[in-house]
């Protein structure tokens, strides 16, 4: 086997975002695209030389055609052993479980997370480092800059490898491994929950229905749910992972997981409702007759997470997006310990995990995850509700309306206005960004403003300063409106508008969030100017 070195030149746009670098399928097909973008991420890192490397993705179309190109690049590149999931496949929170668990010098992980798949649908490729999170701002920044001066990339001639076969295999200099993609995550699983009380709920009658969506947490969900907790059969449905996940949009959200929420709002419904997305590190959650919203979730388990053995000790922080609603640091306050607001993306918990200020952390956007690894984690939550479930011995609904009545009910919903023009969307928030200064004092429909500002922040570890992660109106009854352009599409721009309102009596707990919100909705859009700047009459999705 030989190593060739290819010319090439710079490809325009490889500026890899907070989840990596995202483009439509035929993008990443074209000539030399991949490999521009893999020499880019090589170039830029420092002391791989016969290091180990984790490579794997959610099965979408494109996944073993770039992973057989990755690989002979790495080989190429002198990386020494290489871990490819078998299949192709690794849900995002096993690449971070398999980087941390073989001491793996970092990864490449190919997902576009909850966006389409297919032909004509979204791939994505992000480098994860040594503690298994996503790479910080100076190696992408580093990645992106050497896109721009490239000139040339190695591979390995060699054949494609079988990907189905488990076993090690030499390429070149390195040692390729084909491992199976759910052990080191299921092992992990059984330090963090106790499988003898869930699997002892579930034979006394706890039913759970759990959709994977046709994505890669099919076959992890299959093993541990079904195989090692003693789930029914078809418990977990759409388990087999498909390149255009069925045809659907792998997003767990109350749009594209209508079956299940109808399901669940039935006379049929199991005690349980879940499903995960595209690269397994989203959850939604569902009770029966009761959706819980992801930030409610995040909050609920993290009061409750000292019920499962791997958190027994207690919680060090909780760290929550921006956007998320405050429901969380409630619980952090009655516990006890600190909360934390960052910028939205999963990478700056890291910083905050690996001090051990933070024991678990959650997005509003269906993530949430705790220090077992170093991404947002759908089926960890999944076992954790289980888990709070079979000790608590109550429903969903039970708990959570217990929840509220010692917390307060944090109305909250987010509108996603999706591909919105990119012109049209960066004016708007130019608009809003022009009447920071103005806002603060002003009366809106009866709600005083108390301050406007653009987020902003800075690391408590590191020192590291974040702006323009948000503008936020906050008003003096600590009601919020967030509004917030999204970088996980690669269509347009999606807006995102998050609404937030405070309950502490409980006599009005368990409305609809549509209505209670509703005063805050119409100052949204009226201050922000949707429909006039996006002409969209309504969102596209409502969670």
């Amino acid at each position: 086997m030989s190593i060739r070195t290819v010319e090439t030149a710079p490809i325009a746009g490889q500026n890899p975002g907070t989840s990596g670098l995202r483009k439509k399928v035929p993008v990443f097909q074209a000539p030399h695209y991949v490999e521009n973008f893999v020499q880019s991420i090589f170039d830029s890192l420092e002391g791989a030389k016969g290091q180990t490397l984790v490579v794997g993705g959610d099965g979408r179309y494109f996944n073993r055609e770039a992973i057989q190109t990755i690989v002979k690049m790495a080989a190429a590149n002198g990386f020494g052993r290489i871990l490819v999931g078998q299949g192709g496949l690794l849900s995002t929170p096993a690449a971070s479980c398999v980087i941390r668990a073989r001491k793996a010098y970092g990864g490449i992980v190919l997902s576009a997370s909850h966006n389409p798949g297919g032909p004509d649908g979204d791939f994505g490729i992000k480098f994860n480092v040594a503690n298994g999170g996503p790479a910080p701002e100076k190696i992408t920044q580093a990645i992106y800059a050497r896109t721009l001066t490239i000139d040339g990339y190695l591979i390995t001639e060699a054949p494609d490898l079988d990907l189905d076969r488990l076993g090690a295999v030499t390429l070149g200099d390195a040692t390729v491994e084909i491992i199976d993609p759910v052990a080191d995550y299921k092992a992990l699983m059984h330090t963090l929950f106790d499988f003898a009380a869930i699997r002892a709920a579930i034979a006394g009658g706890l039913t759970l229905r759990f959709d994977a969506m046709h994505a890669v947490t099919g076959p992890y969900a299959k093993a541990i749910l079904e195989d090692e907790l003693g789930a029914p059969a078809g418990s977990v449905v759409n388990a087999i992972p498909l390149p255009d996940f069925g045809g659907h949009h792998p997003d767990p959200n109350l749009v594209h997981s209508k079956h299940l929420y109808d399901l669940m709002m039935g006379p049929d419904a199991p005690d349980l409702g879940a499903a995960s997305d595209g690269d397994g590190d989203r959850n939604l959650i569902i009770g029966r007759g009761l959706f819980v919203t992801p930030s409610d979730s995040l909050a609920l388990l993290a009061a409750n997470a000292h019920l499962a053995p791997g958190y027994k000790s207690g919680l060090r922080g909780i760290a929550r997006s921006m956007p998320t609603s405050a429901a969380a640091d409630r619980v952090a306050a009655r516990l006890g310990i600190p909360a934390y607001e960052t910028p939205t993306g999963w990478k700056f918990f890291g910083n905050l995990l690996d001090a051990g200020l933070a024991t678990i952390c959650g997005e509003e956007s269906a993530g949430t995850g705790s220090n077992h690894v170093r991404e947002k984690d759908g089926l960890w939550a999944v076992l954790l509700w289980l888990n709070i479930l079979a000790v608590r011995k109550q429903s969903v609904r039970d708990i959570v309306h217990e929840h509220w009545r010692i917390h307060g009910q944090n109305y909250y919903s987010r509108h996603d206005y999706e591909e919105v023009d990119s012109e049209a969307a960066n004016g708007l928030i130019a608009h809003l960004r022009d009447q920071l200064a103005a806002l603060p004092g002003q009366t809106l429909d009866g709600l005083v403003v108390k301050t406007a500002d653009d987020f902003a922040y800075t690391d408590p570890v590191d020192g590291s300063f974040s702006s323009k992660q948000g503008i936020r109106v906050i008003f003096e009854d600590g009601s919020r409106i967030v509004y917030r352009l999204s970088g996980t599409g690669t269509s347009g721009a999606t807006l995102r508008v998050y609404l937030e309102r405070f309950e502490p009596d409980p006599a009005r707990h368990g409305a609809d969030a549509q209505q209670v919100l509703a005063p805050l909705i119409a100052i949204a859009n009226r201050v922000a100017g949707i429909k006039e700047r996006t002409g969209r009459e309504k969102p596209d999705v409502i969670t």
